[in-house]
């Protein structure tokens, strides 16, 4: 299956779950808020609940850290300006306004040139919900890791993982280089095989479900491929990117995100992060945000890492993250890849690339960056059918992105 592992781990539990959960029962080895939790678990991605879900994930079952927001917010100018009616896709002239519901879009942002042209937000959800970020999170990790390099916690990218996360010695990452499991080409095998009990997305599922460790389950991944050589999404890479930040500086997740990013950047409200029953952030697709706060680190990568004058993201590690540089990683048909998106440090490249990158998340949660253009859309949402069609509109939304793009940079 293309993308293994990206970030749908609650849906992987399936009917396995469901025969943990009876078993659990019947033999009372496990507390009533774990029982809970299980259940959650089996139904978050219900259409009924699914979008009170996803901006509600600290009220279901999860512990979290706060990411506080500063005093010195970056402030957005407005200048409404209506978004095109249509867009082309597949030989076909569809309906912008169409796409967004049929999405289940629950927030969807524009701005041009540092100016909010287009801010609306749908299905209860408002300007001060927290909404999951599911995979965009990587992206910020991502983020993290390029300042942790810059202010010397980390030596170099090719480094191996182990140099940092001795634990992980006798793992599938043993030896593995940060750069290769920042390009999620590790080589580590992940089985996402959801009618198989123990492959490797039950076993994260559960994991995750009853509050216990990932790293001990991270320890579990073998490797089947010669790292650096095929593009196979694997969420447990970024997890791993999170203990090399975690042991490499000594701080959590929550509080470098926070420090590097947050303040820095002048974000408007509080975030949150899930974390695991280690106490460790699910660096991967647990970070939780209001939909303007999304839209502003796009922007922090529209201008290279810079607010003004300050520069928070290196600017040639913005580059080389928007920069496959290597044939595995370019988009296209590709036979080293699992899709035709390309990837670089944890951003995705389009097909025909113009300037344009995105941070992707499942269910349709987006970061889209137009440098040529000035041009970032940030969406929410909550699509319930993704598990039909999830990677296609995904494609698709990147044309709705471009049209918008295109249209309103000639205004």
């Amino acid at each position: 299956m293309k993308r293994s592992g990206k970030g749908r781990f609650f849906r992987a539990c399936g009917w396995s779950v469901a025969v943990v959960l009876l078993v659990l029962i019947l033999f009372g080895i496990v507390r009533r808020e774990e029982l809970v939790r299980l259940y959650h678990v089996i139904t978050l991605f219900e259409s009924d609940v699914v979008v009170e879900n996803f901006r509600g994930m600290d009220t279901i079952f999860f512990d979290t850290g706060t990411v506080h927001a500063g005093d010195d917010v970056w402030q957005l100018p407005r200048a409404e300006i209506d978004l095109p009616e249509t867009y082309e896709y597949n030989g076909q002239t569809k309906s912008i306004d169409d796409f967004l519901e049929e999405t289940w879009t629950t927030g969807m942002i524009v701005i041009v040139d540092d100016v909010v042209v287009y801010e609306e937000y749908f299905l209860g959800n408002d300007e001060a919900s927290r909404h999951i970020s599911w995979s965009v999170a990587k992206s910020f990790v991502s983020a993290m890791m390029g300042i942790a390099v810059d202010e010397g916690y980390i030596e170099s990218i090719k480094d191996p993982v182990t140099k940092y996360v001795p634990f992980l010695i006798g793992s599938g990452y043993e030896g593995v280089r940060i750069k290769d499991i920042l390009q999620m080409s590790s080589g580590v095998r992940f089985n996402e095989d959801y009618a198989d009990f123990f492959s490797d997305i039950n076993r994260m599922g559960r994991v995750i479900a009853l509050n216990t460790s990932l790293a001990d389950f991270i320890y579990t991944l073998e490797n089947e491929r010669e790292p650096g050589t095929y593009n196979h999404y694997v969420s447990m890479d970024t997890q791993v990117l999170g203990m090399v930040l975690m042991e490499a500086t000594g701080k959590s997740l929550t509080e470098l995100l926070e420090e590097y990013i947050w303040k820095p950047v002048g974000m408007e409200a509080d975030a949150y992060w899930l974390v695991d029953g280690d106490g460790a952030e699910l660096a991967f697709g647990g970070l939780n945000a209001v939909l303007r706060d999304y839209a502003r680190f796009g922007l922090l990568y529209l201008h290279n890492g810079r607010r003004n004058d300050m520069q928070i993201v290196p600017g040639d590690w913005v580059t080389a993250s928007v920069t496959p540089d290597a044939p595995h990683l370019m988009p296209g048909e590709n036979p080293a890849s699992d899709w035709v998106v390309g990837y670089g440090y944890q951003w995705w490249i389009p097909e025909k690339p113009e300037g344009d990158f995105m941070a992707i998340g499942i269910y349709n949660q987006f970061i889209y960056v137009n440098q040529d253009l000035g041009v970032v859309i940030a969406k929410n949402s909550a699509y319930a059918d993704y598990d039909t069609d999830g990677e296609e509109k995904e494609l698709e939304s990147i044309a709705v992105f471009r049209a918008i793009a295109h249209a309103l940079a000639e205004k």
